[in-house]
């Protein structure tokens, strides 16, 4: 999604180049330390860099069962041990109006 997109081109070079790393190798390999699931339906995909963390919110889209698909909602930099309540509760509205508008 947009906001994911502009998190994205905002962040350091490296910290970009790591995600779309961990995104693409979250494809085929199962590792929480890279894709994590928060809540609900919500995950997140997990960077590292120069030890700042780096997280995009996502969700699952599988209302095709052919091709599922993982939306990438909003990012952030993590500054506290846990995810804020606050990027989830925001993470779960977008994902809502994604649902509705893509009914």
């Amino acid at each position: 999604m947009e906001e994911a997109k502009e998190f994205l081109n905002e962040i350091d070079n490296k910290a970009k180049e790591k995600l779309i790393y961990n995104i693409d190798k979250a494809r085929q390999l199962n590792d929480p330390k890279i894709f994590k699931k928060l809540e609900d339906d919500i995950w997140e995909f997990r960077a590292e860099v120069k030890k700042m963390q780096y997280r995009i919110l996502a969700f699952w889209d599988k209302r095709n069962r052919i091709n599922t698909l993982v939306v990438c909602i909003h990012g952030f930099i993590k500054k506290e041990d846990k995810v804020p309540k606050s990027e989830i509760e925001k993470a779960k509205r977008i994902m809502k109006i994604y649902f509705e508008t893509y009914k």
